[in-house]
């Protein structure tokens, strides 16, 4: 969202818009990719975060008017982030494939679920 490219759905973070318990709307990141409402897809990168931020582009993809809480987003990426981190290491660590999608999600054909290449 922040970046404007395409990726694959396992490979975003989605984000809705909640409230905080005191009214005040606030961004969460729904790691379930359960919650209703609308949601917007964002790269777990702090650069993307960041330009997110700066474009307003969660107020225009979330159809919210004035400003929401990131806190909760940002603490989730930045986690993320410091998973990812390449630990440094002498060995070279054995590749295994990991599956990215559900075999019942849909997605296995080509990554789009309205594709209708199989």
């Amino acid at each position: 969202m922040g970046c404007r490219a395409t990726g694959l759905r396992s490979a975003l973070l989605r984000v809705v818009l909640s409230d905080d318990g005191a009214g005040d709307p606030v961004l969460v990141v729904d790691e379930r990719r359960r919650m209703p409402g609308r949601g917007a897809w964002l790269h777990p990168d702090q650069r993307c975060l960041e330009l997110a931020v700066r474009r307003r582009a969660f107020g225009r993809a979330l159809r919210h008017t004035g400003p929401c809480g990131t806190e909760a987003v940002d603490r989730t990426v930045t986690r993320l982030a410091a998973q990812v981190q390449p630990q440094h290491s002498t060995t070279v660590p054995e590749s295994t494939p990991v599956p990215t999608v559900d075999r019942e999600s849909g997605l296995e054909a080509d990554g789009d679920p309205m594709s209708t290449h199989r």
